[in-house]
């Protein structure tokens, strides 16, 4: 069953076209890496899909329920007479994507876990309430009932008896733990990392890659921005290559890893010599 699915979904910051035409879709089970050199478009995607930016265009489908399509002709002619439409250089009509209503908003949020690269921890806040604090504001969860379910995932990231501590006590990879805890706090549907290793040292970083391979073990829903390439063949069921804001190729780890694309074959190539 297909949990995610982006069509045609276009992205621009004023005259750069970050993300030109991306379309794939995710099954329910499934872990999807994607590779690519930095500013490919990787991490703006995952930030559009989970409403951290606005897409200029396509549609991004959430276990069933529509986050933003493009207007239908009737929207489309309905929005330029009642407020007038932006237009382009060439004086033609900018189409807006339409997203769904604010409580439908909300309700599709609550199936994403985003984790981020650099933690974005609340540095004033414990540790347990770092993790609770959505759970008991955004659900509605009763108090003791968001701590005891924080106290497992303390548990299961193997941060046990840290539930009283502040980030700035804890060691880089200690803290990814937490920023993962949280994002599993809410029950997500589908769990996203963007480089959930680029800020830590080669120790920390296998802590963090033990943790998704547990994950993915457990057939958790998985989208991972990384450029671990030996993680990224060995944990993911499907892996996609991005460079210049497209998706030049993808594959299962084993078909991708010994593309015989040039583009494929350039990247990791520099991969592989740079790991020597």
């Amino acid at each position: 069953m297909s949990v995610l699915s982006v069509k045609n979904v276009k992205k621009s910051f004023g005259d750069l076209e970050v993300i030109k035409d991306i379309s794939f879709s995710l099954e329910d089970g499934e872990v999807l890496a994607i590779i690519g050199p930095s500013g490919s478009g990787k991490s703006t995607l995952l930030r559009c899909i989970n409403l951290l930016e606005t897409v200029d265009g396509g549609q991004i489908t959430i276990c069933g329920d529509l986050l933003v399509s493009d207007p239908q002709p009737d929207e489309e002619t309905k929005d330029e007479v009642a407020s007038g439409s932006k237009r382009s250089k060439k004086g033609k009509a900018v189409k807006k994507p339409v997203y769904a209503p604010k409580d439908q908003l909300r309700k599709i949020r609550l199936n994403t876990g985003l984790v981020f690269q650099n933690y974005n921890l609340f540095p004033h806040f414990s540790v347990l309430r770092n993790i609770t604090e959505a759970p008991i504001r955004v659900t509605g969860m009763e108090k003791e009932k968001a701590k005891e379910t924080a106290r497992k995932l303390l548990q299961k990231m193997g941060l046990s008896g840290k539930e009283d501590a502040y980030p700035c006590q804890l060691s880089g990879g200690q803290a990814q733990r937490v920023s993962i805890a949280r994002a599993m706090a809410l029950n997500p549907k589908i769990l996203f990392f963007d480089e959930p290793t680029s800020a830590l040292d080669p120790e920390l970083t296998g802590e963090i890659l033990k943790v998704i391979k547990e994950l993915a073990a457990e057939k958790m829903t998985m989208v991972i921005v990384t450029h671990e390439m030996a993680f990224a063949r060995e944990v993911a069921d499907r892996v996609i290559f991005m460079d210049q804001g497209v998706i030049v190729d993808e594959g299962t780890p084993e078909a991708l890893f010994t593309s015989d694309h040039p583009r494929t074959r350039e990247f990791l190539g520099n991969y592989y010599q740079s790991s020597l």
